[in-house]
């Protein structure tokens, strides 16, 4: 779930001194109130995941753990939308140490996000399609798989964590937070940054998760059960979530690569279009640290009846009314293999 190409912050490669062109901006209030909605939907949506799968104790499936730690990168992600939101409305004001750690926490977090939705969609591949193979293996490799998966996002935050800095560039008037690199490796560093999040942070895995939720809905397609309609679904679900905020950003991206490497020619109009469309897409790319705690969560009769068990137990709602929210969820594990994939 901004502004490298699936980066999630600020893109101020579009300076004056880069173009002599008016760059077109959208109201800044309007942005930073939207952020903060973000911010605040995504916390809580993401708190109440990790709430509830720490509260399975030993009933968690790999699938669940999965999910504790994409809800915790969503949640990571969410705590510097407050910070980006401030900037908007003035300039950089949390100096040069909260901008690399804000950067790196973001990259990190973004880059775990994407790879653990790629470590659910072969996992539920695993569990379905492999199910007689692979089952009884899985549990014991989930760790180790996290454990890589926040190594790797680490490792290619780095980059920005060291180059970030709170500056103010030639021919602006206010600080920024971004990558402080000059002179001729400007261009080179930015087309690199972009290539390798391009390739790393969305085609590979958004390839990983077209070719598993393929196999597993031809699987369910084939499957002698009422569920498995349900199930695909919520495969549609996931895929189109991840595809519809983090599609258009990139595509937005790469053209304005190819306008700055002078692949593609530009003026000011374009300049101006491809602008206002990187600020509208980093906010749709937002929005998925908000939308993952519902298609993964409360989409899913498993993970809302434990939800609703959690506060039974904490005391904050009755018996009466757990019986009445739970009603007909009996059906709902006729068949574990199929249904699975509802979480």
């Amino acid at each position: 779930m901004a502004s490298e190409p699936t980066t999630p912050t600020f893109d101020y490669s579009m300076l004056p001194d880069y173009s002599p062109c008016e760059r077109p901006t959208l109201n800044g209030l309007a942005l930073m109130v939207v952020y903060f909605i973000v911010f605040i939907l995504s916390l809580l949506g993401n708190s109440v995941v990790v709430f509830v799968v720490c509260s399975m104790v030993n009933r968690r499936t790999s699938t669940d753990i999965y999910l504790m730690h994409l809800a915790v990168a969503d949640f990571l992600f969410c705590l510097t939308l407050p910070f980006w939101a401030i900037s908007i409305s003035s300039q950089w004001v949390f100096g040069t140490f909260l901008c690399k750690l804000l950067s790196g926490v973001q990259d990190t977090a973004f880059y775990s996000c994407v790879f653990l939705l790629a470590c659910i969609s072969v996992d539920r591949y695993l569990a379905i399609v492999k199910a007689t193979q692979v089952a009884s293996k899985r549990r014991h490799l989930v760790k180790v798989v996290c454990s890589l998966v926040w190594v790797l996002a680490l490792g290619l935050a780095v980059p920005v964590i060291v180059q970030r800095e709170a500056f103010m560039p030639e021919g602006h008037a206010s600080l920024v937070c971004y990558d402080n690199v000059t002179g001729e490796k400007m261009d080179d560093w930015r087309t690199g940054m972009r290539v390798t999040r391009h390739v790393v942070g969305f085609f590979l895995p958004l390839l990983v998760m077209l070719v598993c939720y393929g196999c597993t809905m031809y699987t369910l397609f084939h499957a002698r059960n009422g569920q498995k309609h349900k199930a695909m679904r919520v495969i549609l679900s996931v895929v189109l979530a991840f595809v519809v905020c983090w599609l258009p950003i990139n595509v937005t991206h790469m053209v304005d690569t190819l306008m700055r490497s002078q692949i593609l020619t530009e003026n000011c109009e374009q300049q101006n279009q491809v602008d206002l469309a990187l600020q509208v897409t980093q906010v749709i790319a937002f929005l998925h640290c908000a939308i993952n705690p519902i298609l993964y969560a409360f989409i899913g009769k498993k993970f809302r009846n434990q939800f609703l068990h959690s506060l039974y137990q904490k005391g904050i709602i009755g018996k009466d009314s757990l019986a009445l929210f739970r009603k007909g969820s009996a059906q709902s594990s006729i068949s574990s293999r199929v249904t699975s994939i509802t979480l």
